[in-house]
Parts: structure tokens; sequence; C-alpha cells
């Protein structure tokens, strides 16, 4: 049975298309420089010592290689409701019910991110409540994406520059004083073996630039804008940890950074009233440029669905003035609240959900070479225009890129988690099985030339 699609509106059409190049770039190194990096940067020298900034490169290669799918189809085709489209115009009905189903678990770890920068914050004020702190900094967020998209936006331009200037503060302090044998001391202690695996984790570093697949819709120019964005801060995000890495390993010997915290070496290398700048913009405003970043693209993806028929129609409501989907923010935002008051352990939500969102970008993969026939017109137009040959290398090089970094968070995953990821997949396959029968529920060509 063909599938059902209807042309029409929708209420992703309503949003406001501003976005420009810097904006959608900014945006993107903030979803992609976390807090993570300030942990993981030493838990890979632990694994490869000094060759960290290899295994760095190793890291953007891949990335690039395992998100070539988002880009090339970001550069052909304006998708309104971000990668929930994508999966709906390639793979059909059935796998948007299933997408939108891992989607929602996977973007409430936004109380995860106010949690985290709550534990920096205490680090100078440790009378102040830790849930106080984290519900502060979500509502502050949540208020600033409902006041507009172009809001958002500009004060992601500002806090990631802060956020680029602290860490650039760290490598320019620190890079004189890194040790002179550093080539030749505990460089790559486990070989190329180390690199590589120190490249896996690293991998989730620098694998946040897709996130702004969901800004398509609000963008000015996305199929020139969002791929360029993609590329650009994915290869200058991983040059600038590469030089921080150089830093964080050569500074002081090895065995006392291994494992150890990047802020450790910022208190060695920084004067004090730096290392507080360091600590605020780069710690903490890490988190909240992610934080800020994801709660402005998560709700597209729900907003298409909605739209659709999977969830309430009313959901899908776009304010007239700000255009920005307030019950869903706001959805996100209660859900968050609700988290952070009655303490749930978000790295056990996390953890339930950790794989799922990898078979996602499997899926996509798997069915790109399906783009050129989908769309002939807009294909023949798009700078990513290649052979069917090529396209199906692209596609198969991402899905062998998916599978290895799924196989790398199973394996990481206790037997609960792991049951757990496993059933949560099993409920989504339910759902959009039993609901995809539903006569409300109707594909609609959200997607569109430029």
């Amino acid at each position: 049975m063909a599938e059902e699609r209807r042309n029409g509106s929708g209420a992703t059409s309503e949003l406001k298309r501003v976005l420009t190049f810097k904006d959608l770039l900014f945006t993107c190194v903030g979803g992609i420089i976390g807090s993570g990096i300030m942990s993981i940067m030493g838990i890979t020298i632990g694994m490869t010592g000094r060759s960290v900034p290899i295994s760095m490169f190793f890291a953007a290669v891949f990335v690039l290689l395992g998100i070539t799918p988002i880009i090339i189809i970001t550069g052909t085709v304006r998708i309104r409701g971000g990668q929930y489209t994508i999966v709906g115009m390639l793979a059909g009905k059935r796998m948007s019910g299933l997408f939108i189903i891992i989607d929602v678990a996977t973007n409430i770890s936004l109380s995860m991110y106010a949690l985290s920068f709550a534990d920096y914050f205490l680090a100078f004020f440790p009378d102040v409540p830790r849930r106080l702190v984290a519900a502060a900094v979500l509502t502050f967020f949540w208020i600033l994406n409902m006041l507009g998209i172009d809001k958002m936006a500009k004060l992601q331009n500002l806090i990631v520059f802060v956020l680029m200037l602290a860490l650039a503060l760290f490598a320019v302090y620190g890079l004189p004083n890194v040790s002179p044998d550093y080539l030749t001391e505990d460089f790559a202690p486990n070989g190329f073996t180390g690199m590589i695996t120190a490249a896996a984790l690293l991998y989730f570093a620098t694998s946040g630039g897709q996130l702004i697949a969901g800004l398509s819709g609000e963008a000015k120019n996305p199929t020139r804008d969002i791929p360029r964005a993609i590329i650009i801060s994915t290869f200058s995000v991983a040059v600038l940890y590469a030089v921080v890495a150089v830093v964080a390993a050569g500074v002081l010997p090895v065995d006392q950074v291994a494992n150890k915290p990047l802020t450790d070496v910022a208190r060695t290398v920084l004067p004090t009233p730096l290392y507080v700048f360091f600590m605020v913009g780069g710690a903490m405003f890490a988190i909240v440029s992610t934080l800020n970043a994801q709660l402005a693209c998560a709700p597209k993806a729900l907003l298409q669905a909605c739209s659709d028929g999977w969830f309430p129609k009313k959901m899908a409501y776009i304010h007239p003035k700000y255009k920005t989907p307030m019950v869903l923010l706001t959805f996100y935002y209660l859900v968050g609240m609700l988290l952070i008051i009655f303490g749930f352990d978000i790295g056990l939500v996390a953890n339930l959900t950790v794989c799922l969102s990898q078979i996602n970008f499997i899926i996509i993969s798997w069915n790109l070479v399906k783009l050129p026939g989908l769309i002939p017109e807009l294909w023949e137009k798009s700078s990513f225009r290649m052979s069917p040959g090529a396209l199906k290398i692209w596609s198969r090089v991402a899905v062998c890129v998916g599978f290895i970094q799924l196989w790398l968070l199973a394996r990481d995953l206790s037997v609960p988690m792991l049951i757990g990821n496993v059933c949560y997949f099993i409920f989504a396959l339910i759902f959009s099985k039993v609901r995809s029968k539903s006569p409300d529920v109707n594909i609609e060509v959200s997607y569109e030339a430029n």
C-alpha cells in the first residue's frame, strides 16, 4: 500500500526564517562543546597519553563520515521537522513514528545539563541549593526560547564567543609551559589501538553539530548554511580541542593528569582571576551553550510529528508573535523540571535511550540512497549531487560508523541498561505500528526547496 502523504503548510511552515550562517555556526559550536570535554579529555589522556591530539583528528573524521547523510540531505532540501522529516521522507510512516518516540526520550537530557551547571555553580556558592540553581537556569533558557529563535541566537552567539575565549586563554597560557619532551615521553603508550580507542570516545565530544538540522525551518538559507556550519564547526572545535589537549597532556606529567578533569590543569597554568573566568566562561558556559542549543532544536521534530497526527495536533501551536512552539517548549521544560524537583537519576534516564539515538542515524544513513528518486529536481540542483554508486558508498560508510558507535555505546552499559534500551525500542516499535493505523496520522510533505 502506498504511503499516505498530504501536502500542506503545517505548523513548521509558520516558523520564523531568520537564522543566518553565523547564528547556525555558533549554535553548532555550542552544541558540540559541552561539559563532557572537561572530564573526557583526562580519560583519553589515560588511554593514549600525549597522542590525544591525533585521536582528536581521527574523531573529527569519524564524525563527519558518520553524519555525511545529514550534511547531504540538509544541503539539498529544507527539512522543516529536522531529522523527523528526513526519516519520514526516506523511510516512511512507521519509521517516522519510531523515530519520534526515540527522539523525545533522548531530549529529556535537558535537565542533566541544568544539574551539571548547578554543580559548577556550587563550587563558588556552596550554600545555594543545587536543585534551585538547576531549576533557575532551565527556566531562564526556556523563557529565552519562548521569546523567539532570534533572541536565542543572539545570546548563543555571545555565550559561544566567551566560551571560545576561555578555551583560547587556556591554550595561550598553557602552551609555553608544555614540556619539551612532549613527543618522546608518554606519547601513545598503547600504540595505534590506544589512539583509536580514545578517538571513539572523543567522537561523542565532537558529534553535536548535526543537531542544527532541527533549525532548517528557521534558517534563511538552510541548504547553503547548515552543511557549512556543521563541517566548519566540527573541524574548528576539533582543532581547538587538539590544542587544548596538548596543554592538558603536556604541562604536567601524564600520570598526574590521566583520568583527571581539565580544570586541574587550568588551575596550574592560569592566574586565579583567569582560572575563575575559565570555570565560568569555559566549564559553565559550555553547559549552557549546549542546553540552549538543544532546547531550540528539540521541539522541531515533535512539532512536525504533532502536525502529522502522532500526537494531539493542538500541541503544534505556534505563537503568532514570537513564532515559537510554546506548548512543546513548555512540555520539555516541565519534564526537565519534574526530573530536577523529584531528584530522578538523570544518568539512569539518559542511559535508557543512549543506544537508540544511534539507531535513528543508522536508519537515515541506510535510506540515503533513496534521496535522488524522491526529489529528482532538487537533487539535480544540489551542491552534493553525485552518482548513485558514490551516494551508496557514502551511505554504507555512514552505516558502518553508526554500528561501530552503537557497539561502543552498548558495551559500556550494564545488563539492566541494555535491557532498558531494548524494552524502550520495542515500545517504540509497538507505538509506531499501532498508531500508524490511525486515520489521524498522515505524513505531511514537510520538506521543500530552499
